[in-house]
């Protein structure tokens, strides 16, 4: 490989002669192939508009020269543009606090902004990567800023994702408002519910949710930008701030605001925790929607088999025409890794010292992660499974029929003593309840008609 030699303050190194990163990056290539995975778009997205927010306003403010600034604008906008995106190199488990990622994202604008002033990649005589495009900044304040906005960038999406599958769910609870079924409490036989009124209950939990994240994404808002090393401004113009905060919102067109705390910014990583706590309990609520619905639809011929799934693909190598519910296994096990994002994005933030949480890095892979695996599952769950779910009426009712539930009813009418000892009497018989009551000639066929509307029982109405 042709390369070219670069020096910094560790002494002299080879570096891809091609390359827009420089020494510092190939620092990191060589100290951290850890797993192989880089920074997702986002990320880079998010890093170049604060990299641009900042020349901006070192412009603004005259701390940057304005042929050297615009140089390194028209640079950034080039990475924005899709341009350059195979020179972010850095491994997600790198140098604490995100410093390596800094620096290669300051070489690769650098060198591309040395190129469009007539210079040489490698020479930093024209644009220097630390003293120009990383000027009035830190990796401890535009690591974190960048972190935030780009789970900002990418929350709209889940948010979509949520509201399309709550009106899916809602859909299909209209659709089955009349099917009347049993309940089930510990897995046992409980009073009659509507099987609507189940998916109703789901579409409610989504968009509840919907809700908590969107909340919670609200505290990503404050940004530290400015607080430089350790959160005082060091290096920084007095205005600089204020003027940063003011063209990042230009760029980004999200209503960021300054911190009203540097260092707390800079030392406390809770609004990235708050955030990753409200898609573990989306996670939570989705797995165990998924598993009624994989309950429900359990069978056909020795399970529940009230509803059917769409099918997929086939769901056995040896087994001819089993079909399994595919989509909810897949949504089962993005939940339990979302979990597990959780886990690790909570030890990180704990693990914060003093002045800084070096632990950044690996804490904006998994939430990233975490929000684009949702999103994606949540589609295909919809599309693939929720929007195709059809119910077994007559199984329905079946059961509901023959639920010892029933048996509840007639508590307000004859106590729950004899109750009970109606339903030993069905359970020990092949008769449903409705016989074993019709049999004592306890009530009038007038009175169980009554009694046994189980419409009424279930709630008059299905709200929309």
């Amino acid at each position: 490989m042709k390369t070219r030699t670069e020096k910094d303050t560790l002494g002299h190194k080879a570096v891809p002669f091609d390359a827009y990163y420089g020494i510092q990056t190939q620092r990191a290539v060589e100290n951290f192939p850890i797993s192989g995975i880089r920074i997702s778009e986002p990320f880079i997205r998010a890093y170049m508009c604060v990299k641009k927010a900042a020349a901006l306003s070192n412009i603004e403010d005259g701390m940057l020269d304005k042929k050297k600034g615009k140089s390194i604008v028209k640079a950034i906008n080039e990475v924005l543009e899709g341009k350059y995106r195979d020179q972010f190199v850095v491994d997600i488990f790198q140098m604490g606090a995100g410093t390596s990622f800094n620096m290669n994202c300051n070489e690769v604008i650098a060198n591309r902004a040395s190129e469009i002033l007539g210079g040489k990649k490698g020479k930093y005589d024209i644009i220097h990567p630390n003293d120009h495009v990383n000027m009035c900044q830190s990796t401890n304040d535009t690591y974190p800023t960048a972190m935030r906005l780009s789970a900002l960038f990418v929350i709209p999406q889940l948010e979509s994702e949520l509201d399309t599958l709550a009106k899916s769910l809602n859909k299909k609870s209209l659709e089955f408002n009349n099917i009347l079924k049993s309940g089930r409490t510990h897995l046992q036989d409980a009073v009659p519910i509507r099987l609507g009124q189940e998916f109703k209950a789901y579409s409610l939990t989504i968009s509840k949710c919907r809700k908590n994240i969107s909340d919670s994404s609200n505290h990503l808002k404050e940004l530290g930008i400015g607080g430089s090393a350790a959160g005082t401004g060091l290096n920084t113009s007095k205005n600089y701030s204020k003027i940063v905060i003011k063209n990042l919102k230009t760029i980004t067109k999200i209503n960021v605001t300054n911190s009203k705390d540097l260092r707390e910014s800079m030392q406390s990583n809770l609004s990235i925790s708050i955030l990753s706590s409200s898609l573990r309990n989306l996670s939570l609520e989705l797995s165990r929607i998924c598993n009624d619905l994989r309950l429900l639809s359990s069978g056909p011929n020795t399970g529940l088999n009230e509803i059917n799934l769409p099918a997929v693909a086939p769901g056995s190598s040896i087994m001819p025409g089993k079909i399994n519910p595919s989509i909810l296994e897949m949504t089962n096990m993005v939940c339990f890794q979302v979990i597990g994002c959780d886990t690790t994005i909570s030890h990180s933030v704990e693990s914060g010292q003093l002045e800084l949480n070096v632990m950044m890095p690996v804490m904006v892979y998994n939430l990233l992660f975490a929000l684009e695996i949702l999103t994606n599952s949540l589609k295909q769950l919809r599309k693939l499974c929720i929007d195709g779910i059809s119910a077994n009426e007559e199984t329905c009712r079946n059961y509901m029929e023959n639920s010892l539930g029933l048996m509840t009813v007639l508590n307000s009418h004859i106590g729950y003593e004899k109750a009970a000892l109606l339903a030993k009497k069905a359970l020990n018989s092949n008769k449903t309840i409705l016989d074993i009551v019709k049999d004592e000639k306890i009530f009038t066929s007038d009175e169980l008609d009554s009694i046994f509307n189980v419409k009424k029982l279930t709630g008059e109405k299905q709200s929309k």
